[in-house]
């Protein structure tokens, strides 16, 4: 009989008493079954190894049920764009405030972003917002980064990534998570800066780590705050994961 390969299969276990199905990813490096809650999507996987029949799987994920059960209403719920909500912007609190008369679409002042239009068209005007702030804030200064190492970025985009906050391709390709702008800026500064040095330095070795203190201030400030932190960056308006840089 084959095996099946490595990778998250198709393969959903809906288990009584349970709110969403149990995803499953085979894995050929795995030696027993085990559960895992992803606290920034609220989704729950069993990772087992490839041989094993999916009614083992079942009744493993029934045998732990109430231990999943509690750590999925553990996870914190999810935060709509709405009026009224309070969503981080560069790491500072600003609230949503529906002006339908307004001519801008979206207005940041006085710690508010105030949107116009009509009210069924808010969530999206203020993602849209957001991922422009971005792609406009990262792109410069991941040009200016790159200029002091006599470099340029082959393109740069920015979406919403479910694995990493930032990456960088072989060919000088960057790419960035948008929600990034709703973290500090010292946060934002260390991943492009993280990314930038990739141009140079496609490793994680010890020039790699001096080459991204020479480009930020804020290199140990920015790792510890997403690993504390970055998780809940998901929980904003439209969602797909979480990540990291490198």
């Amino acid at each position: 009989m084959m095996t099946p390969p490595s990778g998250t299969e198709r393969l959903s276990l809906a288990v009584a008493g349970l709110d969403a199905p149990v995803a499953v990813r085979r894995s050929a490096r795995a030696r027993r079954l085990s559960l895992r809650v992803d606290p920034r999507t609220g989704g729950a996987t069993l990772v087992a190894p490839p041989q094993v029949p999916a009614e083992d799987l079942r009744r493993f994920v029934s045998r732990h049920r109430d231990w999943l059960t509690e750590r999925l209403a553990a996870v914190p719920g999810r935060l709509p764009f709405a009026d009224g909500a309070v969503i981080p912007f560069l790491g500072e609190p600003h609230c949503i405030r529906h002006v339908p008369q307004q001519e801008r679409p979206v207005l940041r002042q006085d710690g508010e972003l105030r949107v116009s239009g009509r009210s069924d068209h808010l969530a999206r005007r203020v993602a849209d917002f957001l991922k422009a702030e971005a792609a406009r804030r990262l792109s410069a200064l991941a040009h200016d980064k790159a200029a002091r190492l006599g470099l340029r970025p082959a393109r740069i985009a920015v979406r919403d990534t479910r694995s990493r906050w930032g990456s960088c391709s072989g060919t000088g390709r960057l790419n960035f998570s948008w929600r990034l702008i709703l973290a500090p800026e010292p946060v934002v500064d260390y991943v492009v800066a993280h990314e930038v040095a990739h141009l140079k330095e496609m490793n994680h070795s010890p020039r790699f780590w001096r080459l991204v203190a020479q480009l930020t201030p804020a290199m140990e400030e920015g790792r510890a705050w997403l690993r504390s932190h970055g998780a809940a960056l998901h929980r904003y308006g439209p969602g797909r994961g979480d990540g990291h840089a490198g």
